[in-house]
């Protein structure tokens, strides 16, 4: 005999439902206690099978939330402008890897390498290679449809570093890896839009007994919801994490931005993170979106995109003194510094058509405004330390009447002046 559910599953083949990320994480830390804000977020958001970011594709007007490359492509065009900057100022190195961390949907990689095939006689003979950091198999599809068309394949087996390989119309390869370690070394500019944001964090709070790390538990009272707590006594991340007693986030993307600062020492480039965050002067960020709206954060978890503004001050302390940390500046401040009005303003006199006009303007307004993204989010530069050290002049000459050469203004980070 078949029950009236299982005959309507065959009859109309009803899909099977989905497994529960919240019967997951009940049933974890009932079995072990509870966890902490990271590894509930690295659940949530990147768990193989019921992981938000694995499973979704969030962007666009359709998803929880748009980016600022899927908003204008004067944004992309002008990060690709900041990274030949550093490239030529690097000396023009033979090799250039340009290095994605959360691709997205591939704009912005799109983007800039559109603006190396219009600056071809800057980049020269240079062998330009894309790479791409991506957890998400949906967007790394998506990635993959939007810069290589039919001109990718995935690899054979799944221990593969590089999970997936193509090349764009241009004939510039494109690899695919789940970790930012499996990316070969060699001269590289990294971009990481809105990717530090959604790292895993910890949280604290202070008590009378000192800080205490915040965990997640099951409630109760109500069993099929959870609940913040807190630790009853320190623990790893409480004792190495909190800095001079003010922080209350402490972000994973500290040990990203460790690599990152590795790499730029041992083999030349330099990083540029765009997100919405501060310098230290903000506590509680912790929030969730769902439908461009907020949302709880412990609701349903899995089916929402949950963040925390990235702490600047933190990710400098974390970068060490191997490296030049530059900014933050806001995102209005650095594309203005870019040339984002003469950019606009070449666009809008070869653009005839009214509606294009007209979204052209509103992707400027929302970019630079400083009610909307233009405040909100910013700038932070890595950089290797020969960047912005003063040329020295050879010992025993003297150059009368002769200043010895500055180094070259960081772009985005400097208000450039033209002639």
């Amino acid at each position: 005999v078949i029950d009236l559910l299982s005959y309507k599953r065959f009859m109309f083949c009803e899909e099977k439902p989905r497994p529960s990320m919240l019967r997951h994480l009940t049933s974890k830390i009932k079995a072990t206690g509870p966890i902490t804000v990271a590894e509930y977020m690295r659940e949530a958001l990147t768990n193989p099978v019921t992981g938000y970011y694995v499973r979704n594709d969030m962007l666009g007007p359709d998803g929880d939330f748009i980016t600022s490359p899927e908003i204008s492509q004067i944004f992309g065009e002008l990060l690709g402008v900041w990274t030949l900057s550093e490239w030529m100022a690097a000396g023009r190195p033979k090799r250039l890897q340009l290095v994605e961390l959360g691709p997205g949907k591939g704009s912005l990689a799109g983007d800039v390498l559109r603006v190396f095939s219009q600056l071809r006689s800057v980049v020269g003979g240079a062998s330009v290679s894309l790479h791409l950091v991506e957890v998400s198999p949906v967007l790394s599809r998506l990635q993959a449809q939007n810069l290589t068309g039919s001109r990718n394949r995935e690899a054979d087996g799944e221990d593969q570093l590089v999970y997936r390989r193509g090349e764009t119309a241009a004939g510039v390869p494109v690899s695919w890896y789940r970790r930012l370690e499996d990316v070969p070394s060699g001269f590289s500019i990294f971009l990481a839009h809105e990717f530090f944001d959604a790292l895993p964090i910890h949280t604290f709070q202070r008590t009378q007994r000192g800080w205490r790390e915040v965990m997640v538990d099951v409630d109760p009272e109500k069993t099929e919801r959870l609940r913040f707590v807190l630790a009853p006594s320190p623990t790893p991340a409480s004792t190495t994490l909190v800095q001079k007693k003010k922080n209350i986030h402490a972000c994973v993307g500290g040990v990203v931005v460790q690599q990152l600062a590795r790499r730029i020492v041992e083999d030349g480039g330099a990083a540029l993170i765009a997100d919405y965050g501060h310098d230290g002067t903000k506590t509680d960020t912790f929030r969730g979106f769902k439908g461009h709206r907020l949302h709880d954060v412990l609701s349903a978890p899995g089916s929402a995109d949950l963040t925390a503004d990235v702490d600047f001050s933190f990710l400098r302390r974390m970068a060490g003194g191997g490296v030049a940390c530059v900014g933050p500046v806001t995102q209005r401040t650095f594309l203005k510094n870019m040339g984002i009005d003469a950019r606009l303003q070449v666009l809008l006199r070869s653009c005839s058509d009214a509606s294009a006009r007209e979204q052209l303007l509103a992707g400027y307004d929302l970019l630079t405004g400083r009610s909307q993204m233009g405040e909100r989010f910013h700038f932070f530069g890595l950089l290797h330390r020969s960047r912005l050290a003063e040329p020295t002049r050879p010992g025993g000459l003297k150059l009368e009447g002769k200043r010895s050469a500055a180094p070259l203004p960081v772009a985005g980070f400097t208000e450039l002046s033209f002639p």
